[in-house]
């Protein structure tokens, strides 16, 4: 029997053409795909998965033991279009000797840039301008109409100065920013090139303009972002979330906004995804919220796809992935 017959495939989702080409060319796998924009159904996924030997998956598809066990012993890797992993279960994986592929540094610059674009929309109150054109509120110059915050001269915390963190920090510093301030669970090296001050947590919060949160979700980032937090933020501090959304204790954030605790919040990740429509988040003026879209271009998203293709394929025959994790 041909490795081409054996080495079953199920991918969750329609992915970028990148990605597929790789692996019709490689024609190592027979794939079964789930062909659509929207996330495969669990009774689908876990028929879809049965005797597979490898599966490509998003970040909205939960890959738990029921999803293994339905798989099966014929499982060797789970190559994943997304930087997070927390969608995984990593012990069950890494008991069973699983391969995972993931997509970091690809998704770097994108991510990056869309933190800075959403600090800017958040701080200078974009989207608050574009209705007011749109309903007719724009009527005449006034001088504290509409009123922001500036980064020239400001104070930036950055929780997590990680690729992503660093990113950030990059491209914030030329606006002007006067210190910037981050936390971590060590000192990084590379700050230096940032001017970056590492200091604890509730200096962060106390002393910053802005606040910009680009941690890796884990037990002890769950649930950061609470009350406390938010009670030891300036009230003319602007919030910013493109991590995860677990990091957040929303009701706590709806209160600190609400409340004129901190002055605006920007969230491109949240809990859950999407948002619902009636969540009081979205009610309040002073938050822009957006649609997980951190690493949205056509080109990062066709890189993710021929990476997380890639990845399948060199756990698929037993070679070095490009982008590995490491368990």
């Amino acid at each position: 029997m041909s490795a081409q017959q054996i080495l079953k495939v199920f991918v969750t989702r329609r992915i970028p053409q990148e990605g597929m080409k790789i692996l019709q060319k490689a024609g190592l796998c027979n794939l079964s795909v789930w062909d659509s924009d929207e996330p495969v159904p669990r009774a689908e996924l876990l028929k879809g998965v049965a005797g597979a030997h490898g599966i490509l998956c998003l970040l909205s598809d939960k890959i738990d033991t029921e999803v293994l066990d339905a798989a099966g012993p014929n499982l060797k890797v789970i190559s994943t279009l997304s930087v997070g992993f927390d969608h995984l279960a990593i012990d069950e994986i890494k008991k069973r000797g699983i391969r995972v592929g993931y997509t970091p540094d690809v998704l770097t610059d994108a991510t990056a840039e869309l933190t800075v674009a959403l600090l800017l929309a958040t701080a200078r109150r974009l989207p608050e301008g574009v209705e007011e054109v749109k309903n007719g509120g724009w009527s005449t110059w006034k001088p504290l109409w509409l009123c922001g915050y500036g980064l020239s001269g400001s104070t930036v915390g950055v929780i997590g100065l990680g690729r992503i963190g660093l990113a950030i920090a990059r491209r914030l510093k030329p606006f002007g920013v006067k210190r910037l301030l981050y936390t971590g669970r060590q000192p990084k090296p590379q700050a230096q090139e940032v001017d970056g001050e590492y200091v604890p947590l509730d200096t962060l919060v106390g002393e910053s303009d802005f606040v910009v949160v680009s941690c890796s979700l884990t037990p002890d980032t769950q649930g950061l972002c609470d009350k406390t937090f938010f009670s030891k933020m300036k009230k003319t501090s602007i919030f910013i979330n493109t991590s995860r959304g677990s990091v957040v204790n929303q009701e706590d954030l709806f209160e600190a906004l609400s409340s004129g605790q901190i002055a605006a919040a920007g969230l491109d990740v949240t809990t859950p995804e999407p948002l619902p429509t009636v969540h009081p988040l979205l009610t309040l003026k002073n938050c822009v919220v957006l649609p997980h879209i951190g690493s949205a271009t056509y080109s990062t998203r066709g890189v993710m796809s021929e990476l997380t293709a890639n990845n399948l394929l060199a756990g698929l025959t037993g070679s070095e992935m490009p982008s590995e994790l490491k368990m």
